[in-house]
């Protein structure tokens, strides 16, 4: 019988951000632990909030009800953390249309940290050190080019983290998730649970579902390309 420890710890790195032509939001990450994708990502038309270390899947529900209400994000996941017992063993941080916010417990597994940019946030705990925060920061501000999805900026960005060092323990899951009100797409929502190199795998599934989505729109025209890019957030 498989035994499951009563908290779940995700020593992780990831990033949420805005696309300030579209309004999307999103969010990547990746993890040495299995099913990354059910536990940390958070997305809606108003906003993205990442929970991890000690993760705490509320952080992430209750801050979109509240986003979804009109509170701030940083109002938001104040509020949130301020009632939690286990705020220094947490990590969370996300953005909405105006604002960010960024919280690194003091009791996160070292390397951890955070940074906060332009329509972006990266953090990450248990990491091979501080590059891997400073690497993503970097590649998501060079990769702003109009001509670029969302969610290809996203990937890049964990990309360079992993290339950094990322989690200091190994690799084992990955995932892909953004809201993109004004055009969705079937590449929007992915995730890679357990496999040996699974940034590098969520790549592969995102170059295939794009490519799968030209060919939709190709033989089928842009409407069916909207219709089945109504993707689960």
């Amino acid at each position: 019988m498989v035994q499951l420890e009563k908290v779940i710890d995700l020593h992780t790195f990831s990033i949420t951000a805005r696309d300030r032509e579209t309004g999307a939001f999103g969010v990547a990450v990746a993890t040495a632990r299995p099913n990354v994708g059910s536990l940390v990502p958070w997305v809606s038309a108003r906003g993205a909030i990442a929970t991890q270390a000690r993760v705490h899947t509320e952080l992430g529900r209750q801050g979109l009800a509240l986003l979804a209400q009109g509170v701030p994000v940083d109002v938001a996941l104040s509020a949130l953390l301020r009632k939690d017992g286990d705020r220094e063993i947490r990590q969370v941080h996300g953005l909405d249309a105006e604002r960010a916010f960024c919280h690194t417990g003091a009791s996160c597994v070292p390397w951890c940290g955070h940074a906060q940019g332009d329509a972006f946030t990266v953090a990450g705990n248990m990491l091979a050190g501080p590059d891997v925060i400073g690497e993503m920061a970097r590649t998501f501000r060079a990769s702003d080019d109009a001509r670029r999805d969302l969610s290809e900026r996203l990937l890049l960005a964990l990309e360079a983290g992993q290339t950094a060092g990322g989690d200091k323990r190994g690799k084992q899951s990955a995932a892909l998730l953004v809201a993109a009100a004004r055009e969705p797409r079937m590449y929007h929502n992915l995730r890679v649970d357990d496999h040996a190199d699974p940034v590098a795998e969520l790549r592969r599934i995102w170059e295939v579902v794009v490519a799968h989505s030209k060919r939709i729109e190709a033989e089928y025209g842009a409407a069916a390309g909207r219709l089945f890019g109504r993707v689960k957030y």
